[in-house]
């Protein structure tokens, strides 16, 4: 599997998130070339080699209409070497209409414009106010723009078949911005990251930004530690402002062991629901896309059997899991465990037989190649003939 990480170590703001992808590919001169004539208003996109501590990469900058980021304020943050606060304002509907007009295709136009939508959705629970009356004060530029549709592209390029981001090192202190000083990570990036694993450090300042924030829940399948991987090619985006620490971030794209992939168990334990509505929250966990869901009993506190309900999901779908297991069941706590699982490869073919049409069910990989019958199907021909299931066996084995 083809496998982006992305390691945040230093949080992560639009601008460094575009020059780490950009250092992956293999005429970086070219894209650029390729982002300047997207027709965005005024902006030109520049890249210049970076050094932080020692280790060299990519810094990129935008410049508006002649003027370069740094010398006008802008969405990211001081920590990242830009300033909070605006001369100008606007709102999504003015997003939109840029997004609208630029050369891109459908898949990265819809990245961008749900990129947008997270923030724009996470200021309007900040503020208050609807969202048609959001205005980005920090990421409406048209420097944001480019940035967001930077990323949106590279990914595009990338066609990685997973992106991985580790926990998000979000700074720690305050910021200053155009409504005064806020606490680090500022609100909107707080709203925009629940859910998200992240922590703060010594280092004072605003690491990641509202747009970092945004485009990493975006295209992020999950968030953990680096999976095993035969990386290919590896990139660092620089920020402006030099730390102790290595101001960047860092990408590494690479392949990831075949047929493996990472689940999500959460489980709980109940003593309190019949067998009933145990099934019940079963078929609801099925419907919503859990991948396995099982039961087991278990003695609980106070002598009470109870039952341990397991459900397996891809990591993007464990959200839905834990509203579903809380509206469904009694239960008050859950816990979650992130396994690395492998699996062969499976198909499925319909075959005739005496009795009927049976569907077959093929699984190979691993050195090892298996079928076996559809027991739904071998039900149903075992009704529809009077049969025992053992019999419609016998009658349908095929050499």
């Amino acid at each position: 599997m083809r496998t982006l990480y992305i390691d945040c170590g230093m949080g992560a703001a639009g601008d460094m998130l575009t020059a780490a992808l950009l250092e992956l590919l293999p005429e970086p001169d070219a894209f650029i070339e390729k982002l300047n004539t997207l027709g965005i208003p005024g902006v030109e996109y520049i890249c210049e080699p970076s050094v932080k501590c020692g280790i060299r990469g990519t810094h990129v900058s935008v410049r508006v209409h002649g003027v370069e980021e740094g010398d006008e304020a802008r969405h990211h943050d001081r920590a990242h070497g830009h300033d909070h606060g605006y001369h100008h304002h606007s709102g999504l509907s003015d997003v939109e209409h840029i997004l609208s007009h630029l050369s891109l295709s459908d898949k990265v136009r819809g990245d961008a414009l749900a990129v947008y939508g997270l923030i724009a959705e996470a200021e309007s629970h900040v503020h208050g106010v609807p969202v048609t009356e959001i205005h980005f004060h920090e990421v409406g530029t048209l420097d944001a723009i480019a940035d967001v549709t930077a990323v949106c592209l590279l990914i595009d390029e990338l066609a990685p078949d997973e992106v991985v981001v580790s926990p998000i090192h979000v700074g720690s202190g305050q910021v200053r911005c155009a409504h005064g000083i806020l606490p680090v990570p500022a609100p909107a990036t707080a709203h925009i990251l629940q859910g998200v694993p992240i922590y703060g450090g010594q280092i004072a300042g605003e690491l990641c930004t509202p747009t970092g924030a945004a485009l990493l829940r975006h295209f992020a399948a999950r968030f953990g530690p680096m999976p095993v991987m035969r990386t290919e090619s590896i990139g660092y985006g620089m920020g402006k402002k030099d730390f102790p620490v290595a101001n960047c971030v860092r990408a590494l794209l690479g392949e990831t062991a075949d047929g493996g992939d990472m689940v999500a168990e959460l489980s709980c334990n109940v003593d309190d629901m019949t067998g009933e509505d145990i099934g019940f929250a079963m078929e609801r966990l099925f419907e919503g896309g859990a991948l396995e869901v099982y039961t087991v009993p278990v003695g609980m506190k106070k002598n009470r059997p109870g039952t341990l309900l397991c459900v397996l999901c891809a990591p993007a779908d464990r959200e839905k899991m834990v509203e579903l297991l809380f509206r469904h069941t009694t239960t008050i706590g859950l816990r979650e465990t992130a396994y690395h699982r492998y699996t062969l490869e499976r198909r499925t073919e319909t075959r005739e037989t005496p009795l009927g049409p049976v569907r077959i069910k093929k699984t190979a990989g691993y050195g090892v190649c298996r079928e076996k019958a559809e027991h739904d199907d071998l039900a149903r021909l075992a009704s529809e003939n009077g049969l025992s299931l053992a019999e419609v066996r016998r009658r349908i084995e095929w050499t």
